[in-house]
């Protein structure tokens, strides 16, 4: 047990990391109370006075003032006159954290496959690159650009958030409510961009737009279910689908998006991406939505458009299915991740009343409701128009990257072949038939170059391995040409000279 004299013992035990992603202050904080819950302070011991500590730790005394004041409101510490810091001894009367590891030969007895009435462990894979933002060449679909972050906006609606009338309209338990302020803002702001106009009881807020798929798949299918969607697709979105019983028919997409004739006609529900097709962004054609409208109400089917790549700004922006919807048998899911943050988690269903009052039902037992701290921060940051000014920028460096990005392959890499598209935040290639996009993928990670190999994305992915998806959202203007270049080198071929 350290005692109060034995600094080196406690600058041991209270590690702090310059490069740490937490304050000073609050690294001082986690280690003491990490040290209480471990029993590694006894009551009868004072802590070391705050002057050797900062001197141990390397940090100003007030830091660590400012440390042991905070833990004395919150209950862990004490402060004695004239004797120092002591821990409280109600919280040492509380069970600790348990320190031994569970013996694993008892652990592996129970075979949790098979128990389990869902087969989600056997679903592909998404592709993971968690160290992207520290890659050269990041050409990743979904993640942001630091660089465009709006970082002081969104500290101010968090700030807001905080104040104390503001708690007061979000701290309390919601039930199965969303933020009143954050369903008007969507209902004014996000929802008119795609031509969708709708009342507050039409709209219900998710933890994303894969959350907002599960709910709909739990609450609408299951086994004997029939859902089409286009081939290639959106994966996870399969994989939802089959982990709630449905069975999934691929139909092909071309230059105009899903061909709505090669839709199976025992159908219940319709998946389409229709504003920017996932993955190759194309847009579906505006007979080809009408057609799509038409097939739906004539075979009585349910049809689930996912806004994928919709919130920004387009060179020929097109009216959703659901506001082109005269039937109700749209669902509209969106999703605030292409533009914000995808880390957010915060997306949204648009749909009839009764839907939407079933799915409230629903999620009460999932989840209650998001969290409301967020909606509210989220509700603030589209209320002031920081959403509609950062929508502006990111679609004019988008729009930039995706130019720079199509003269860059078509130089160095002109035996891969992609469409033309009115906007998105990808570039989807197919390169010449034999091409193994995941052993390239691999190939061009160790030059510091993260694409996305394309196979998953089809209902048969074994005879489709030449496609790649190359992202745009995170990668500087700057570095896009050299990635390409190096991506080149990667395939066999020898970069042009510039």
């Amino acid at each position: 047990m350290p005692t109060r004299t034995d600094p080196a013992i406690w600058s041991g035990l209270f590690r702090i990391s310059a490069d740490s992603g937490q304050t000073l202050q609050a690294q001082i904080r986690q280690a003491i109370v990490a040290a209480i819950l471990d029993r590694q302070i006894a009551a009868s011991m004072p802590l070391p006075s705050c002057r050797i500590l900062a001197e141990k730790l390397g940090v100003a005394r007030g830091t660590v003032v400012l440390a042991f004041q905070q833990l004395v409101d919150q209950g862990f510490l004490i402060a004695k006159e004239r004797r120092g810091h002591f821990v409280n001894p109600e919280v040492l009367a509380t069970p600790g954290r348990m320190r031994e590891v569970p013996n694993r030969e008892q652990q592996d007895k129970i075979d949790w496959k098979a128990r389990r009435q869902i087969a989600a462990s056997d679903m592909p894979e998404p592709t993971k690159q968690e160290n992207w933002i520290k890659s050269s060449y990041p050409f990743v679909y979904g993640q942001f650009d630091p660089a465009l972050f709006p970082t002081a906006e969104w500290r101010e609606c968090n700030r807001m958030a905080l104040a104390v009338l503001e708690i007061r309209n979000w701290a309390a338990d919601m039930v199965d409510r969303d933020d009143p302020l954050l369903i008007e803002q969507i209902q004014a702001r996000l929802l008119p961009r795609r031509g969708i106009f709708a009342n507050p009881d039409e709209i219900i807020v998710t933890l994303g737009a894969q959350n907002a798929l599960y709910m709909l798949a739990t609450l609408l299918m299951n086994k004997g279910s029939r859902v089409a969607m286009e081939d290639p697709g959106y994966p996870d979105a399969r994989s939802i689908f089959q982990l709630a019983g449905a069975e999934v028919a691929p139909v092909k997409v071309d230059k105009d998006g899903i061909d709505v004739g090669s839709i199976p006609r025992e159908s219940d529900f319709v998946f389409v991406t229709p504003n920017h097709h996932c993955p190759t962004m194309v847009s579906l054609s505006e007979a080809r939505r009408r057609e799509l409208l038409a097939d739906a109400e004539a075979h009585d089917r349910i049809i689930i458009e996912d806004g994928y790549d919709s919130q920004l700004m387009d060179d020929a922006p097109q009216q959703a299915l659901r506001g082109m919807d005269r039937s109700g048998r749209v669902i509209y899911v969106g999703s605030m991740s292409k533009t914000l943050a995808p880390g957010l988690r915060l997306g949204y269903i648009v749909a009839s009343a009764g839907l939407i009052a079933e799915l409230r039902a629903l999620r009460r037992f999932m989840l209650r409701h998001p969290p409301a701290n967020n909606q509210r921060a989220v509700a603030l940051f589209l209320s002031l128009g920081h959403h509609e000014a950062l929508v502006r920028r990111l679609s004019a460096a988008f729009a930039e990257r995706r130019k720079r990005l199509a003269h860059a392959v078509d130089a160095f890499l002109p035996e891969w072949r992609f469409g033309e598209t009115s906007g998105g935040t990808s570039l989807w290639l197919e390169g010449p038939r034999g091409t193994d996009s995941a052993a390239l993928a691999q190939m061009a990670e160790a030059r510091g170059v993260l694409v996305e190999p394309g196979a998953r994305f089809f209902d048969r992915p074994e005879k489709n391995g030449h496609f790649l998806r190359l992202g745009i959202s995170s990668i500087a203007l700057q570095h896009i040409e050299p990635g390409i270049r190096e991506l080149a080198t990667a395939a066999g071929r020898r970069p042009a000279a510039a």
